[in-house]
């Protein structure tokens, strides 16, 4: 095989990140393995070095990745429409492509992965600044969370239900 151009490798590189960050909030950063990115990407297992140090360095790439593209759709939206598909059914069931703050919060929270931890940070102080404060980021992050983990009951709908109502005022 010959080795790729510049444009190739970024756009490489892009595919593993947005990869890692799906399959890290589907199946949690435990769950997932270099080999399991890169197959899924289509790339080979050795290839994964050429693009980052390790893992470790994936995960901080793929959760500031994720955040940016999240912080993208909170303000292009209402906060009422952002509300209203974060705490949806289908965000609830659809973690692959979910909220960064509650797909990686957990595991952030029993690794080791300062430099991720740094820009999750960042990612949940440009939440609460969009959405108008911390208690509303926790609002949003905690129900989703409870719903998740509650899917298929009757509790995980009223959560949603519930957390809507708290954060948008109906008029």
């Amino acid at each position: 095989m010959g080795r790729v151009s510049q444009a190739q490798a970024r756009e490489n590189r892009q595919r593993i990140v947005e990869t890692a960050a799906r399959l890290f909030r589907e199946r949690g950063i435990a769950g997932v393995s270099v080999a399991d990115v890169m197959a899924e990407v289509g790339l080979t297992h050795g290839g994964f070095y050429k693009h980052f140090a390790s893992k470790e360095a994936l995960v901080a790439e793929a959760v500031g990745q994720a955040f940016e593209q999240a912080g993208e759709r909170l303000t292009a939206e209402s906060r009422e429409d952002f509300v209203r598909g974060y705490l949806s059914p289908e965000h609830r069931d659809g973690a692959g492509d979910g909220c960064p703050a509650a797909g990686f919060g957990g595991d952030l929270a029993h690794g080791d992965f300062a430099t991720a931890v740094e820009g999750y940070a960042q990612g949940v102080d440009l939440y609460a600044r969009e959405l108008g404060s911390l208690a509303d980021v926790a609002t949003l992050v905690g129900a989703l969370v409870l719903a998740r983990a509650t899917a298929g009951t009757a509790v995980s709908d009223r959560v949603l239900e519930a957390a809507r109502k708290s954060l948008i005022i109906e008029t």
